[in-house]
């Protein structure tokens, strides 16, 4: 993966007016499904904001950031559902927001999401924009959000905020500002146990910086963008060159100001990034192991009482192959083979066309641990969701087409994906 020179991103209010386009194009595509899913649940005779915000997981929540932790239920089979399988962040928001407004727990957590998913839209567009320009970056953000389980992202789970926290890390990883990926990687652990995929890619971001510093290169601190060809980005504006240097690579700190290479007070904040990066998720873990009395390995007691684990992707495996015994079940099979094989392949694609190390490795891992879990299996589109990264390469696809066609095709599968989430939840919904 080469280093080249990173591409100047208005901040401030240009960013936002960069921006602007894809976090409008994301706001009407929730809106129509919001609007489809309330008169969807009006002709069933249910509330639509109760599916949204008083259901499932969004129970669990609640009743976190009203009575704490230590609520659980005990199934006749012995399986012990605790509440301690929540991470904090969601819940501790929700206190805050019912403690400075009239709204309850539950309006706190959709206006959380709300916003969350608000932010996650911009940081989508932020990483992709730096990557490959503006026009893949709107469209990466229209296909986040037009995903079948998008409406997720207007609940009150935490998949939108841990998605925000997230994608804002990889944005500074890329661009060099360590210490503001540790902390947001931080955060992201306290939200949801697949934080360590952030912690992953930060760590692997600033690995290779210092092997690059060793091997003398000369290029500890530059940013990630992408490499391989001598292009200019989908839908760069003119005189942005995606090229190599034939200088050395120019750096510019968040006020704008050149930086050399390899400066002064880099390498310390590019540790003290790695070193914020896992407090989250390890801090919350440890926690949970003291409180219940199991050491480190508590928390995976906990989720064990939820039969989740990890084996490897064996259980999901055996399920998929149960679906091949009748004939309108194997139906259901060949699409779970058919999203599986295109998960797999996009992100092979994304290898292929060289995404930056700190994407690679976040979609990675997330990808993994959503596949390769051991039960919920109706859940993994919605794990999936955060793994923005693999739609990259369907956005540059999209970039390259003329208008209105790009247009078309999103907006039919907004309809549909509308018309999917409102379905959805209105039956069997997120687990």
């Amino acid at each position: 993966m080469n280093v080249l020179e990173t591409r100047a991103v208005p901040a401030g209010p240009g960013a936002l007016r960069r921006a602007a386009p894809a976090l409008l194009g994301y706001a009407a595509v929730r809106a129509l499904g919001l609007v489809v899913l309330f008169l969807w649940s009006e002709a069933r005779g249910k509330s639509a904001y109760t599916l949204l915000t008083a259901r499932w997981d969004a129970l669990w929540y609640t009743r976190v950031a009203e009575l704490g932790y230590g609520y659980e239920v005990r199934l006749p089979g012995g399986d012990v559902h605790s509440n301690l399988a929540f991470f904090p962040l969601l819940p501790w928001l929700e206190r805050l927001v019912a403690a400075v407004s009239p709204l309850s727990y539950a309006d706190g957590g959709f206006l959380v999401a709300v916003l969350a998913s608000l932010a996650a839209a911009g940081g989508v567009f932020a990483v992709a924009d730096h990557v490959y320009g503006r026009r893949a970056g709107v469209y990466a953000v229209l296909l986040w959000a037009v995903l079948p389980v998008g409406i997720v992202q207007s609940m009150a789970y935490s998949e939108s905020l841990f998605t925000a926290l997230a994608a804002w890390s990889l944005y500074a990883v890329l661009t060099g500002r360590w210490v503001t990926a540790g902390l947001l990687a931080c955060l992201a652990g306290l939200t949801r146990p697949v934080g360590l995929a952030v912690v992953a890619a930060v760590w692997a971001a600033a690995v290779v910086s210092f092997l690059r510093e060793r091997a003398g290169s000369g290029r500890g601190d530059t940013s990630f963008v992408r490499s391989g060809s001598a292009v200019a980005p989908d839908g760069a504006r003119a005189g942005e060159s995606a090229g190599p240097s034939s200088a050395a690579p120019r750096i510019r700190t968040s006020d704008g100001a050149p930086r050399t290479p390899g400066a002064l007070g880099v390498r310390p904040r590019r540790i003290l990034g790695m070193l914020l990066a896992p407090l989250g998720a390890a801090g919350y873990v440890l926690w949970v192991g003291h409180r219940t009395g199991q050491g480190p390995l508590g928390y995976l007691d906990v989720q064990a009482g939820w039969r989740n684990g990890f084996d490897g992707g064996y259980a999901f495996a055996r399920f998929v192959a149960a679906k091949f015994t009748s004939y309108p079940s194997a139906l259901a099979g060949l699409g779970l083979v058919l999203g599986v094989c295109l998960v797999v392949w996009l992100y092979a694609v994304g290898v292929r066309q060289r995404q930056p190390l700190p994407l690679l490795v976040y979609s990675g891992v997330v990808t993994a641990l959503a596949l390769c879990a051991s039960s919920y299996f109706g859940s993994k589109p919605r794990l999936l969701l955060p793994a923005f990264p693999l739609l990259l390469p369907l956005a540059r696809a999209l970039a390259r087409q003329r208008a209105p066609r790009p247009a078309l095709v999103v907006g039919a599968v907004a309809v549909a994906s509308a018309v999917y989430g409102a379905f959805w939840l209105n039956g069997s919904g997120p687990p």
